[in-house]
């Protein structure tokens, strides 16, 4: 802490004080003066000498309230599941300050400004409600963020939050520092083209906007295109790398179960919560089963083939593609499947995207993101995002664009084990089907022949009130085709 102190005397002494408490003990010597001195004169006993002066600290930024925003959805409250930063922790804009759980997704909250955390409101698996605060931050502006803290008391719109701008009828996502920065540049918002997540405008696109206005050469990114060699010259031939050779993945470690004698009660929290309102109204749906095997010894030899081709473009192929793109061929004849009932049974709308969810087991519980217009993806492309749900569910990060908007239902229960389910309807969708474990069983072929075969049982569920048993059935046989028969599918790839 530094103070400033002016004598009474011809001359000014600045000095550092080592910390605060330092500074209490030396402010505890002081005593005020006898009333002919003015009233903001004090003296500090030494025992040689007497000085009179007074101090003045350096003023802090304001200390601000960070609140929960909403965050879209409905949502109300939400629980604290892990926290990025303590108490005195120097933050940015846009870094992240905490990670909360609804009954719906996992949100990132990141930052609106640049400072230092004072205060953190909730603990670890806390309940927070929505417009109260997170944390205080003690700001590095001056009075100007401190009202625009009040200006800026608008719901977020995504994982980070911040504020939008109208200019010229087009919407800007920018933080107020940003748009301060702009302003202080007389650069207009409407002419910058914002990189980050839904064309939010960063302080780098200010900074590279202004250095292309004034010629400044900024730091090339690290990301930059390779340019084409010159007319003429020879491109050498990358040296090809060497391929180390795979290390033995460890099991993973099973939890040694802990008795403790005790009854424990908790509360339903996020993903658990969301199961119990879920499942409820799904089992107002009258159900109707259908099950059938399926034989995949030709598909197991076409993803073999398309294995090492995917792993060479950096994405991991499973079955998985192959039957969500092969459901989206089917429902493209069958569109009653991917359609929607409203709650009065008096109308039904029939969705034009195929946005088919995956049930994945996660830490979190049971989670159902869906692959979105699968009717215009390649199989590569669905396993590209594949991929990426399976990260973010791995690592317990999947957004609300990620697990709403599915209209039909793909739940890979083989891959943990059994063969036969009864899959639950989730609302508002009418059908799902249930993949069983493949298995390699004897069949017999066309000449009569026992031969080896990969065979995998699928069961299916559809809401009866508006599908019957002979759609299901029909739309089975379809599906199955493709899979039996991959060749077939490129007669109908679009």
């Amino acid at each position: 802490m530094a103070a400033v102190i002016t004598l009474r005397g011809s001359f000014t002494l600045v000095r550092r004080l080592a910390s605060a408490h330092q500074f209490k003990r030396y402010c505890s010597r002081i005593r005020p003066t006898r009333l002919e001195r003015p009233p903001h004169a004090y003296s500090i006993t030494i025992p040689t000498q007497h000085r009179y002066f007074r101090s003045s600290c350096a003023a802090a930024g304001p200390v601000l309230q960070f609140k929960l925003s909403d965050i879209g959805e409905g949502i109300r409250e939400v629980t604290v599941k892990e926290w990025y930063v303590k108490e005195g922790d120097k933050v940015s804009q846009f870094d992240s300050i905490c990670e909360v759980q609804s009954d719906k997704a996992s949100v990132t909250i990141t930052s609106r400004y640049d400072g230092i955390i004072r205060k953190i409101y909730y603990d670890i698996d806390a309940t927070a409600l929505v417009g109260m605060p997170l944390v205080d931050i003690e700001t590095e502006g001056g009075p100007d963020v401190a009202h625009e803290e009040d200006v800026l008391e608008t719901p977020a719109m995504s994982h980070e939050e911040h504020t939008h701008q109208e200019i010229r009828g087009h919407k800007t996502h920018a933080t107020p520092a940003v748009r301060r920065l702009a302003m202080e540049n007389n650069i207009k918002l409407s002419e910058v083209v914002g990189t980050g997540r839904d064309g939010r405008i960063l302080k780098e696109d200010i900074l590279n906007y202004l250095a292309k206005q004034t010629g400044a050469i900024l730091p090339p990114s690290p990301f930059h295109e390779i340019q084409p060699p010159p007319p003429g010259a020879t491109a050498a031939a990358p040296k090809p790398k060497e391929k180390a050779p795979p290390q033995p993945v460890p099991p993973p470690a099973m939890p040694r179960p802990v008795f403790t004698g005790k009854d424990r009660t908790e509360p339903l929290k996020g993903f658990h919560k969301a199961m119990v309102k879920t499942m409820t109204a799904a089992l107002k749906i009258p159900h109707f089963g259908y099950c059938d095997e399926v034989d995949l010894t030709q598909l197991v030899r076409l993803r073999a083939e398309l294995k090492g081709v995917a792993e060479a473009r950096g994405v991991k192929l499973s079955f998985m593609p192959f039957f969500i793109k092969a459901a989206s061929l089917g429902l493209l004849h069958y569109p009653i499947l991917n359609a929607s009932l409203d709650e009065a049974c008096q109308n039904i709308t029939y969705k034009a995207s195929h946005n088919v969810g995956v049930a994945m087991d996660t830490l979190q519980g049971l989670l159902v993101p869906n692959v979105k217009n699968v009717q215009m993806l390649s199989v590569f492309e669905i396993a590209t995002e594949l991929n990426r749900l399976q990260n973010l569910g791995t690592a317990g990060q999947l957004g609300a664009a990620d697990l709403t908007g599915g209209t039909f239902t793909l739940s890979n229960i083989g891959s943990i084990g059994g063969t036969y389910a009864k899959p639950v309807i989730l609302p508002p969708e009418v059908a799902i089907g249930a993949l069983g474990k493949a298995q390699v069983l004897p069949r017999f072929n066309a000449k009569d022949e026992v031969v080896k075969a990969h065979i995998m049982n699928v069961s299916w569920s559809a809401d009866h009130r508006i599908i019957d048993g002979a759609t299901m059935c029909r739309f089975s046989n379809l599906w199955k085709s493709y899979l039996e028969n991959p060749a077939a599918m490129v007669l109908d790839l679009k």
